[in-house]
């Protein structure tokens, strides 16, 4: 696949022609702070959303409505000649497109798919529109907010995998010579998004997407706030454990939020897994 790097500086045919080509057979990904700020823009809770709006138990948009652009589906929230029908709460990967973002090396570069812009297609008119640059764009689409969700959401991810380790490595589950921890873990990663999310218990789901934080507007506050009932809740539910198959079952299960979790800002689990099953095993052995 071709990728095109952007600098900022750079002038595009940014300005959205609003004829909804963006919103027809897409993949939207939503990260738990994402959901609850596009549920609070639609009025409902977030498990209200999730169960008419999502798939993938809560971290990606629906694309089940009027067919459109190339005979496609339409977002669950695309309302056709109006557009966005929760435009304020939309999530980031709405905001950017056709951009993409991707971090190399600690560094943010914003890209799209192809020799040629994306939009031209579906959107010829926008060649008539006044061109942004993509800092410009960036900043008329309010990213930085929902950059930082994104971002605090993979600090989140990481944790959780931290806590999976630190049961293997730390409390005798490595030196017993059982393979079975890191085999479940990479079978993880090889689960649909779907088979994967419906091997997250039903408390443990609940924790992971709904939690129960009632102010929205820092994301980096809510993120925080998320990871420490996460913390909390699993050292109150694993400090007393000792038996190896409780300790695996455990392990398994933090390994398990985590990849849902990189699935949600847009990762992809079966990498993480593989990876992570190598990092763990060259600090075993």
């Amino acid at each position: 696949m071709i990728v095109t790097k952007l600098n900022l500086s750079d002038s595009l045919p940014l300005t959205c022609s609003r004829t909804g080509t963006c919103c027809h057979g897409k993949t939207v990904h939503i990260n738990p702070w994402e959901l609850a700020t596009i549920a609070k823009a639609k009025g409902l809770s977030t498990q209200d959303f999730v169960k008419e709006f999502c798939d993938w138990g809560g971290i990606k948009l629906k694309f089940e409505g009027a067919i459109g652009y190339k005979n496609q589906p339409s977002c669950s929230q695309y309302v056709e000649d109006f557009g966005c029908s929760v435009h304020e709460g939309r999530p980031l990967v709405c905001r950017l497109y056709p951009l993409g973002r991707q971090i190399q090396n600690d560094k943010v570069q914003y890209i799209h798919e192809g020799e040629n812009f994306p939009c031209l297609e579906g959107c010829p008119v926008v060649t008539e529109l006044p061109s942004f640059t993509v800092e410009e764009y960036l900043q008329d689409q309010s990213t930085k907010r929902y950059e930082s969700g994104q971002d605090n959401y993979l600090e989140v991810m990481q944790k959780l995998a931290d806590v999976a380790f630190e049961l293997y490595l730390d409390n005798g589950l490595a030196d017993s010579g059982s393979s079975g921890a890191l085999d479940k873990w990479k079978m993880l990663g090889s689960l649909s998004p779907r088979a994967l999310a419906d091997s997250i218990p039903l408390e443990w789901h609940e924790a992971l997407i709904h939690p129960a934080i009632t102010d929205i507007k820092n994301p980096s506050e809510f993120a925080h706030q998320h990871v420490t009932l996460l913390l909390n809740k699993a050292q109150a539910k694993f400090q007393q454990i000792t038996a190896l198959t409780q300790l695996e079952d455990a392990c398994v299960l933090m390994m398990s939020l985590a990849l849902h979790l990189a699935q949600s800002i847009g990762a992809h689990p079966h990498s993480l897994a593989e990876h992570w099953v190598e990092t763990a095993q060259s600090h075993s052995n």
